[in-house]
């Protein structure tokens, strides 16, 4: 039933006079009969109006439905605002409502549509966790992935057959090696229409696009250890001697029956084998003059080095020339033994220099082992620990990939720094190989 007021058409429900101007049920088959929703689900008839008629529902759109301060016309505007400018994008959301802020619409779209009753019976509930592939602790990582094995060493020869030329850094037949046909006879005029300037454009684009996936093939390959670089490669050789690589180029050709385990292992034993053949000669030598203790070697070799460099200086003294080397007699080698004895004799019986490295301050830092290789060879504390702290530096970056030479002081012997390298050696001081 219908009732003017104050200009604006007001609505009251037939059977029990109440307001229902905001929503009301019209009757489709009776005359100016409107019920409220109450009373419509109750089934109320009246008069001529029956429970079955025809109905419609009519509303102006002021109604709430999940809160007072929303009404029905301001939910389908948001709905129909999300959908045209996307979710997130609140301020135009808001603009579109015309009636609410950016703030007031996100905030009643996560309590009502998300949180609320429609979210709880619409969006499932997200039970995945993500996972971190980025992350070390994965064991499904592959263990090369963070630690890569090291270069492939290879040959000229190998690397040619590989079609990697290690000079030029670079593969004579590359990845999709006929790209650059894309932009051979590719020229730029002038008269060129908009469209043709793009499709050149494009054709530019997509030759870019397969020098990237060159490269990045290229670094996979250096990453992993199927290609190295040649510095790399150089640096691979020259931690090996001479020696080492010729037996290695020689032997290449059977590694193919073994594993790399096996075949690493039997490349170091040939190395220990010759180490262990080079000091077998040594220490025979040392037993054919007499000497039976490795601290009488180590005196024996400086007295010898003095010995020659004496000789050395009287030649050049006198203006001669060095004779040719001949076959030395047996009674020769007895009397060169015996000097050798007599200096050893002469060089163990004074006790001065011992004296003077107790009274060095770094005397106190050596071990007893070093205390004695000191005074065998005759060197100050001070000496020997800058030699010593040269060698480990030098060690460490090797270890760590930069290749150095190491510098020792120019007033060293050569026999004592190869006394000092042999002892850093035998204490794991320094690599054996």
């Amino acid at each position: 039933m219908a009732a003017a007021g104050n200009g604006v058409e007001e609505y009251h429900c037939n059977y029990c006079q109440a307001d229902c101007t905001s929503l009301r049920v019209k009757c489709a088959e009776c005359t100016d009969f409107d019920l409220c929703l109450q009373c419509f689900a109750c089934g109320a008839e009246m008069g001529k109006h029956k429970r079955g008629h025809d109905y419609q529902l009519m509303d102006g759109g002021t109604f709430p439905l999940f809160t007072e301060d929303w009404t029905s016309e301001e939910e389908v505007l948001l709905l129909d605002a999300i959908e045209q400018h996307g979710f997130g994008n609140w301020d135009d959301v808001a603009d579109h409502i015309g009636t609410k802020t950016g703030k007031e619409t996100s905030e009643h779209y996560a309590d009502n549509y998300i949180s609320g009753v429609v979210g709880k019976a619409t969006v499932e509930p997200f039970k995945n966790k993500i996972v971190d592939h980025t992350s070390a602790d994965q064991e499904v990582l592959s263990p090369t992935l963070l630690h890569p094995p090291e270069p492939v060493e290879m040959n000229v020869t190998e690397q040619q057959e590989l079609g990697y030329m290690p000079l030029r850094d670079d593969f004579e037949k590359e990845y999709d090696n006929e790209a650059e046909t894309l932009v051979s006879g590719l020229q730029f005029s002038y008269d060129d229409e908009d469209v043709e300037v793009d499709l050149k454009l494009g054709i530019i684009d997509m030759y870019l696009r397969r020098l990237k996936e060159r490269q990045r093939r290229k670094n996979i390959a250096r990453q992993h250890g199927l290609i190295a670089s040649k510095h790399r490669i150089i640096a691979l050789r020259r931690k090996y001697s001479k020696e080492d690589r010729e037996f290695r180029d020689a032997t290449r050709v059977f590694a193919r029956f073994k594993s790399h385990s096996d075949w690493e292992e039997f490349l170091n034993g040939h190395l220990r084998e010759r180490e262990l053949r080079a000091r077998i000669k040594d220490l025979t030598r040392y037993r054919k003059n007499g000497i039976t203790k490795l601290a009488e070697c180590q005196e024996y070799d400086e007295q010898r080095l003095r010995r020659e460099r004496r000789k050395e200086n009287k030649r050049k003294m006198v203006g001669g020339t060095q004779p040719r080397r001949t076959n030395v007699s047996m009674g020769k080698k007895n009397e060169a033994a015996s000097e050798d004895k007599d200096e050893k004799d002469r060089s163990l019986s004074s006790p001065s220099f011992e004296d003077q490295m107790k009274n060095c301050p770094t005397y106190n830092l050596l071990s007893l082992i070093e205390r004695q290789l000191c005074a065998s060879m005759h060197m100050k504390p001070g000496f020997y620990l800058t030699i010593k702290t040269i060698v480990l530096k030098d060690n460490l970056l090797r270890r760590q990939g930069v290749q150095v030479k190491t510098r020792y002081p120019p007033n060293l012997d050569k026999t004592h720094r190869k006394h000092i390298m042999n002892f850093l050696k035998e204490s794991g001081w320094v690599a054996t190989s």
